[in-house]
């Protein structure tokens, strides 16, 4: 069997492989998109075919989605050619479950692919046209928050962002991509004006927010430069809402593993791919069984009934503080202190740290006791039933595919909301010592002896992409395995800057304490797994066995 084949005429040969295919056809949903089209989502890679479009798939069986989605990837034109259009628009979705166990699901919710960039005019004109109609009702993103990103790391406009804010977007097309969504929804003012919800589902904090003063930004350098009138900033305050939201599957790049099982079955479609600019995809998405997501019910032109697919709807508040528990608390930061140590330790896999006694007691005590007690508890979500499930269920999982590496990902934007609002908390609450913090310093101690490329054996080893990479490893390049100088002037410029860790780590009462953690850590060869295992000998206070000892 072919993700091409006809699934509504050949049901039963799917079902008899343990496919599940759609109730719908998706020659429905095409017709329906090219007349009156529903829903737009920016960005077609893993998560997106891992988890919203499953969404997709559901809110259509339900009658909820007569249009399907609408796919406009924003980064890498092959992702289109090669596992959209080749298939039809069509992909099976691989739930791995903790039991071994493989869910099969053909997804075709799709109704639309197209590049989203100025060198395919064609698409760009069919993205015009999609968001002139007023049926249009949203717009989801799920672009990586660099995506939104307007400015360099100095704070200034990059050159390509200054090129499209001084050029008319009426009469060029822009290059940046976030420029380039401000000009649809331009053209959107001029021609229906009717409202539409603009929805970021990217797993960072605020990202509605982020997502509107982007939008804003662009509007008012337009306005500035003579290009847009009073009218279309008034519009996009009134008519254009920013909901928030907190999106939470771990969708990993699609492993070998799982392509092996599906010939198994005999299906044909299983080729792993790469692109030219490094996209790991292929016609099915494998994820893992959990899955959250909250949105903000703010939808000025109406929306389907999304939580006929598994989705809160709550108010603003809720949404920050469920997002607030997962980035700072229940999920991301574990994510990340196992992605920095299994780096430095040589794991290349997550499921496989988790096995390390000392890993699984280091987030332990980074989550239930250092984090668990200053996060406020969403109501619809428990802080500690998600860590449980998270440390329990979800990352001890051997069926998916997840790599420290990948999630060491462009750390240096993570820090600052994954440990560094933890670290607010305790100085904002007079009941609070921030020295009572041992495990998150050393986590950024860690992510400091990171930057030097050189694993806890001393041999060299590949640093995971980060923006900040260029500007930070020429600051540790004095560092190395047995340094004895002045550690102090050659990490104090990375500690106490602010847009790493929301904090000037001095000013808090931490950076001391990081540098004494860095200087165990570059002692010599093993010693990142010793300093771990005698910090959690002396200051740990969660048992393994046991449960939480103490905290709060």
């Amino acid at each position: 069997m072919k993700l091409a084949d006809n699934y509504m005429t050949e049901r039963e040969a799917f079902t008899m492989m343990g496919i599940e295919v759609p109730t719908f056809d998706q020659v429905d949903l095409v017709k329906t998109a090219k007349v009156t089209p529903t829903w737009v989502h920016f960005g077609g890679g893993n998560l997106f075919r891992g988890f919203h479009s499953e969404v997709a798939q559901e809110l259509v069986a339900a009658g909820e989605l007569p249009a399907g989605v609408i796919v406009a990837e924003t980064y890498d034109d092959a992702v289109i050619q090669d596992v959209y259009r080749r298939f039809d628009n069509r992909h099976l979705n691989v739930t791995m479950k903790a039991d071994g166990s493989l869910k099969r699901e053909l997804i075709a919710s799709v109704s639309g692919s197209y590049t989203f960039n100025r060198d395919h005019k064609a698409d760009w004109q069919t993205m015009m046209n999609i968001f002139a109609k007023s049926s249009l009702q949203l717009a989801t993103f799920s672009i990586t928050e660099k995506g939104y990103n307007l400015r360099q790391p100095d704070g200034y406009f990059t050159n390509q962002v200054l090129a499209d804010l001084a050029t008319d977007p009426h009469t060029t097309v822009p290059g940046n991509n976030m420029v380039a969504t401000a000009a649809l929804l331009l053209h959107r003012f001029e021609t229906s004006a009717t409202p539409i919800a603009m929805v970021s589902t990217d797993n960072f904090s605020q990202n509605g927010d982020r997502l509107r003063e982007t939008m804003q930004t662009i509007a008012k350098m337009w306005k500035t430069n003579g290009f847009v009138g009073a009218d279309f900033m008034t519009w996009l305050n009134q008519d254009v809402t920013f909901p928030l939201s907190m999106i939470d599957r771990i969708t990993p790049n699609p492993a070998a593993s799982v392509a092996e099982a599906l010939q198994a079955i005999g299906f044909a479609d299983t080729e792993l791919i790469r692109t030219p600019k490094g996209t790991n995809v292929a016609p099915f998405a494998n994820t893992e069984e959990v899955h959250y997501l909250v949105i903000e019910d703010n939808f000025p032109n109406g929306r389907p009934d999304f939580t006929k697919a598994g989705v809160f709807l709550t108010d603003r508040a809720t949404v920050n503080d469920a997002d607030a528990m997962k980035v700072t608390t229940s999920l991301n930061p574990l994510h990340t202190a196992l992605a920095i140590f299994g780096s430095l330790l040589n794991y290349d896999s997550i499921a496989e740290e988790m096995k390390n006694v000392d890993l699984l007691k280091l987030i332990q005590n980074i989550g239930y006791v250092e984090g668990l007690p200053v996060v406020t508890d969403p109501g619809i979500i428990s802080p500690k039933q998600f860590i449980d499930e998270v440390i329990n269920k979800r990352l001890p999982n051997p069926y998916i595919p997840d790599t420290p590496q990948r999630i060491a990902t462009d750390t240096s934007q993570k820090l600052s909301i994954r440990f560094g609002e933890t670290i607010k908390a305790y100085v904002a609450d007079e009941h609070r010592d921030v020295n009572d913090l041992v495990f998150i310093p050393l986590t950024l101690a860690a992510w400091v002896r990171y930057l030097m490329a050189v694993d806890d054996n001393g041999q060299q080893m590949a640093l995971s992409p980060d923006p900040l990479l260029a500007t930070l490893l020429p600051k540790v390049a004095p560092l190395h395995l047995g340094y004895a100088g002045n550690l102090h002037d050659v990490v104090v410029d990375i500690l106490q800057d602010e847009q790493i860790f929301g904090v000037d780590l001095y000013e808090v009462g931490l950076g001391v304490r990081v540098e004494n953690d860095l200087a165990q850590l570059l002692s010599g060869e093993g010693a990142v797994a010793c300093t771990l295992h005698n910090a959690l000998a002396a200051y740990g206070r969660y048992d393994v066995a046991e449960g939480v000892v103490s905290y709060g």
